[in-house]
């Protein structure tokens, strides 16, 4: 969609708000940039619209499936005790993930641009809002998932390959990926494409396996007291923390709306799609999980896949396809999270002149000729460097425990943002309006809420955590943010 749309429809608006008209010049940037030259030189032209559908689809599935789903449900299986609440749980999960999809994809179509949180934050509430959510998208949302998931890979192909340094492997996995995907964004869909794909045909075939040899007696009736009881209690609601991060990706989508091709239609199939595919995969992933073993087996071990897999088939070859299968998926995790977090810190260095050379693509004269467009270079390091350094120090770890409730400040923000703008701006130009919209939207925000309230109360250290790193967010948007008379000239 046009930036001319967005900004016609915002000047109706703007002699009863000129502070919102702010925010919009802020959020949106400018509309266009300009090469330098042909000679290679940095340039913060938008970047051309060359991915498709099944790209976005492939690149949410791949964000979401990673280590989340082979190790949560057994700590879930520990504090509940209870299978079918663990279940209910993943199902509770996979629901507020497709609300919340909905409504980004709303929010996305009509206002397509990379960035995620931080374009659509920054364009419906504040400038502030949106840097403090690429802000938490950097060190929260893609460099220490990114990091972790590259030491668990490390692990599991050294499984594959004895002898082999798992930290070394991880680095080397970083580094490759950052390559591909800084110098060719259409060779990196495609690979990261093909991946995905392997990965899911793999995950159907171990479930179809497990559904014709477990045992479902195992599964306890939702009427049953314990299940009712596991249900009631503030541990379910922590829980689903831990599920909401292993659904965390859904909106992987968003991130790269500048480059998806017809984005009107892209944008909310790919969301929509994607989230509801792994939502089935990951219901039928953990069903087998807890129809394979006993849950004193599973209770507290981080290797559910492993136990379900040796329980349900006793066949080292097939361990090792599980073992594959859980490699594929850290490995397309980090692509993902290298393909899509870098266009957040590129929209923040072209919005920002102090953060200017995050917004820079190199250029070459055959870009100019066929705009085969190379990806955000310098925010690809950026994050690659971040992520390494986690995974080279002892406290990376500690980001990971509150992950869960970060992103659902941030995503509860943007959920809510689809109320803000069309009660703002109902003339805005919107290619898809949220469906079920406002129940689905209504029981999105819920759930995010009902997880944050209870895991302050139950963590309230982690949510200190969490306070003090939108607080420096704040910090850093005062310090790199241009001063009023030069914000207006640069406008």
């Amino acid at each position: 969609m046009p930036h001319a749309e967005h900004h016609n429809g915002r000047d109706k608006h703007d002699k009863h708000d000129k502070h919102n008209s702010r925010s919009h010049d802020a959020a949106t940037g400018p509309a266009d940039g300009s090469l330098d030259d042909a000679r290679g030189l940095p340039s913060t032209a938008a970047p051309p619209r060359i991915l498709g559908t099944p790209t976005a689809i492939l690149l949410i599935a791949a964000s979401m499936i990673g280590a989340g789903v082979f190790t949560t449900t057994g700590f879930l299986i520990r504090d509940l005790g209870s299978q079918s609440a663990v279940l209910l749980a993943w199902a509770i999960g996979g629901i507020t993930a497709l609300c919340g999809a909905l409504a980004y994809a709303e929010l996305a179509a009509a206002l397509p641009q990379n960035g995620g949180e931080y374009r659509l934050l920054g364009r419906i509430y504040h400038p502030a809002v949106g840097f403090v959510a690429g802000w938490i998208s950097l060190i929260v949302g893609f460099s220490a998932p990114m990091a972790a998931a590259a030491i668990a890979f490390g692990e599991y192909f050294g499984r594959l390959v004895p002898g082999l340094n798992p930290t070394l492997v991880g680095l080397a996995a970083i580094l490759c990926l950052a390559l591909m995907h800084g110098l060719r964004v259409r060779l990196g869909g495609l690979v990261q494409g093909a991946v995905t794909a392997l990965t899911m045909l793999l995950i159907v075939a171990f479930i179809a396996g497990g559904l014709a040899f477990g045992d479902f007696s195992r599964l306890t009736p939702l009427s049953d007291p314990q299940t009712l009881q596991a249900i009631r209690s503030p541990a379910f609601a922590v829980g689903l923390v831990f599920v909401s991060f292993a659904y965390s990706g859904w909106n992987a989508a968003a991130y790269i709306a500048g480059e998806l091709t017809e984005p009107s239609r892209s944008i909310p199939r790919a969301l929509i799609i994607g989230t509801l595919t792994v939502t089935l995969l990951y219901l039928g992933l953990n069903l087998v999980f807890v129809i394979a073993a006993p849950a004193s087996a599973l209770s507290g071990v981080v290797e559910v896949g492993y136990i379900a897999a040796e329980a349900l088939f006793n066949d080292p070859w097939i361990t090792t396809g599980l073992t594959l299968i859980v490699a594929l998926g850290l490995l397309t995790t980090v692509s993902a999270l290298m393909m899509a977090g870098p266009r957040v810190y590129e929209a923040l260095g072209g919005d920002y002149p102090r953060l200017r050379g995050l917004a820079s693509r190199l250029t070459s004269r055959t870009d100019l000729e066929k705009p085969r467009s190379r990806g955000p270079a310098r925010a690809i390091a950026l994050q690659a460097l971040i992520a390494t350094a986690m995974m080279l120090s002892a406290t990376f770890s500690d980001l990971l425990t509150y992950m869960g409730i970060t992103l659902a400040l941030s995503s509860g923000l943007t959920v809510a943002g689809v109320f803000v703008l069309r009660w703002r701006e109902p003339e805005l130009p919107r290619p898809y309006r949220t469906w079920g919209h406002p129940l689905t939207t209504l029981l999105a925000l819920s759930l995010m809420a009902w997880m944050i309230v209870f895991t302050v109360g139950e963590r309230p250290i982690t949510s200190l955590f969490a306070a003090a790193t939108i607080a420096a967010g704040l910090v850093l948007y005062v310090a790199v943010r241009p001063p009023p008379a030069r914000h207006r000239q640069s406008r």
